[in-house]
């Protein structure tokens, strides 16, 4: 019997944008608003005809081979589970999900229940969440935590690292607190004369953490991403691997064949425009092989294992080392960037200069 053969760039990943939320935190700069029972039935409806949509045979996408579904808003944990059994449906029906495809929703503790299983909370109820997400039978559990807010000490955020650790997850994400121009979050710390740690405290946050993680039996494999061994995010994988995915839903981004786009932002003109069989795609181009070399090298460099030079010679015709060497070596020296002769990879110091490092890739690719 022959075995088939799928190429790695067409298994894709499924992105289920769910824009809705109980309330706004006041950092938050993503596609969202507030819940609306109504509005989020016409959305739910909008979203799985999109869907069957992508899956009908005229696209050419209808059967592709898919390996993971990602859930994220937003929050999607306030739709009901009859919602995300109906979108899955749609999504078995539009695409070869594989049998051990990946299911990822994104869930805020105060939306857990028993029932509703599958940032307006404690401590004490985030750990409650993740016990009932255990006793629901999850035997794979992700919790984010965020560092350098406003206020916090070491001490605050090493507390957090050790009670994440006592619960167990199999897989945790670490950010860094962003606070974009427009957020409120700006306006309410400067009313209150609020300031974030210096920018020493953050990095000593940062390389504590993992070192406490390290010691936990976490291991590293991006940027701000540590994982049990073979419980990796595949579907954020994708993302730092020169992967494909299809985003569906209002805002949702997608990479499909050197062709990137966007769909329209606004939920209201996104359910209008599914239901007038219109157009959804904005922003729609395709990337230059400059663009494409780019995002390889900074996506890869997120990850732990750093980027195969080899690999991307092969996928792009350039010697990374041969060009760019000279301008990297100081990094090396620095003990920030490992290079094996094959292999280039950021150390953990390093991670925390990564910009630094990719500006010198993109001021050095746009000569």
């Amino acid at each position: 019997m022959r075995r088939q053969v799928v190429h790695w760039r067409t298994v894709l990943g499924l992105y289920i944008h769910i824009p809705f939320c109980a309330a706004i935190c006041n950092y938050c700069n993503f596609n969202r608003g507030l819940f609306e029972s109504g509005l989020k039935e016409r959305y739910v409806t909008s979203l799985i005809e999109e869907i069957r949509r992508a899956g009908d045979p005229s696209t050419g996408l209808g059967g592709t081979p898919a390996d993971t579904v990602f859930f994220g808003g937003g929050t999607p944990s306030l739709l009901e589970p009859e919602d995300i059994a109906r979108i899955l449906d749609a999504c078995r029906a539009s695409f070869a999900l594989t049998a051990d495809a990946e299911i990822t929703l994104e869930a805020n503790p105060e939306t857990v229940t028993d029932s509703r299983l599958e940032r307006l909370h404690s401590a004490s109820r985030a750990r409650e969440a993740a016990a009932m997400a255990r006793s629901a039978g999850f035997d794979n559990l992700s919790l984010d935590l965020m560092m350098w807010l406003p206020q916090q000490s070491i001490e605050q955020w090493l507390e957090s690292v050790d009670a994440l650790i006592a619960v167990g997850p199999e897989h945790a994400s670490l950010y860094l607190l962003e606070i974009y121009p427009n957020a409120p979050l700006r306006d309410a710390m400067a009313r209150a004369r609020w300031s974030v740690a210096p920018d020493d405290d953050a990095a000593d946050m940062y390389m504590e953490a993992m070192a406490r993680l390290d010691a936990a039996g976490y291991t590293q494999y991006e940027v701000s991403n540590v994982a049990r061994q073979g419980r990796e995010s595949r579907h954020n994988l994708k993302y730092w691997s020169d992967g494909e995915w299809l985003g569906f839903g209002c805002g949702a981004h997608s990479t499909r064949s050197g062709v990137r786009w966007k769909n329209v932002s606004s939920t209201e003109e996104y359910i209008s425009t599914v239901s007038s069989g219109g157009q959804l795609a904005r922003e729609v181009r395709r990337l230059s092989p400059q663009e494409h070399l780019e995002e390889a090298l900074f996506t890869g460099l997120r990850l732990s294992k750093g980027v195969n030079l080899k690999l991307i010679e092969s996928r792009h015709a350039v010697d990374v080392w041969g060009r760019w060497g000279p301008e990297l070596q100081p990094f090396a020296d620095e003990g920030l960037l490992h290079y094996d002769g094959e292999v280039l990879r950021l150390t953990r110091a390093g991670m925390l200069l990564a910009h630094e490092v990719m500006t010198v890739l993109i001021s050095q690719t746009v000569r």
